[in-house]
C-alpha cells in the first residue's frame, strides 16, 4: 500500500515522514528523488538552464538557494520547472509501484511531496495523510528551519510568497487521513493515529 503525506510549507510533514522511517517504514521523499534526478540527468539540467539560466548551477551544483527565489517570485517560471522535473519523479515511482505489485509487496510505502495532487503523484497512492499547521506556527517553523531563525520583513515575505505559491488542499478524497500538527501533541501521538487509521 502506498500512502502519500502532503501539505504545506511547515506543516512538519517532512518530520512526520522522517519519524516513519526511523521506524524502519518503507519512505520515497519526492524532493530528495528530486534532486538526484536533476543532478544525475544531463537533459534535465539543460532544460532548467534553458529556463532559468547558467545561474541555476554554481558548476555541477544545483543553486536550490537561486532557483527557489526566482521561482517562487514568479508562478509561470515554478510551473516552467515543474513540468521539467514532476514528469520523471512521477516515472521514477510509477516503475517503483510496478516492480512492488510485481513482487506482492504488501507493507506501506510512504510518499512525501508538498506537491502531491499537482504533480499527479496522488493517483499512484492509495491513502492520503494530510499534516495541516496553521499559517503563523508554519512561518516560524520555515524561519528556524531555513532562515537561521531571522525575523525580517523581507524573510518573511519570501515565505509567504512560498505559501502562496502551494495550493489550498480542498476537495481531497473522503478517505484522507487529517492529522493537525499545531505542537499540542507530540510526533508519536501523531504516527499513532495514521498508523491506527490504515
Amino acid at each position: 500500500m502506498i500512502i502519500g503525506i502532503t501539505g504545506g510549507i511547515g506543516s512538519g510533514k517532512s518530520t512526520i515522514a522522517r519519524e516513519l522511517a526511523y521506524r524502519g517504514y518503507a519512505f520515497y521523499d519526492c524532493d530528495k528523488r528530486a534532486k538526484q534526478i536533476i543532478e544525475e540527468d544531463q537533459l534535465v539540467q539543460f532544460l532548467i538552464k534553458r529556463v532559468l539560466g547558467k545561474k541555476a548551477f554554481d558548476g555541477d551544483r544545483y543553486n536550490t538557494a537561486y532557483v527557489s527565489k526566482r521561482v517562487f517570485a514568479d508562478p509561470r517560471l515554478l510551473q516552467e520547472l515543474n513540468d521539467i522535473i514532476h514528469p520523471r519523479v512521477y516515472n521514477d515511482l510509477e516503475e517503483l509501484k510496478n516492480f512492488r505489485d510485481s513482487r506482492g509487496a504488501t507493507d506501506l510505502l510512504f510518499v512525501e511531496s508538498a506537491i502531491l495532487f499537482e504533480s499527479g503523484l496522488a493517483k499512484l497512492c492509495d491513502r492520503i495523510v494530510l499534516v495541516e499547521a496553521p499559517e503563523d506556527i508554519r512561518i516560524q517553523r520555515v524561519m528556524a528551519r531555513d532562515y537561521h531563525g531571522n525575523n525580517t520583513p523581507e524573510i518573511r515575505e519570501q515565505i509567504q510568497a512560498r505559501i502562496n505559491a502551494q495550493q489550498t488542499f480542498a476537495n481531497l478524497p473522503p478517505s484522507t487521513i487529517a492529522i493537525q500538527n499545531d505542537g499540542k501533541r507530540s510526533i508519536t501521538e501523531l504516527i499513532q493515529q495514521i498508523l491506527s487509521q490504515l
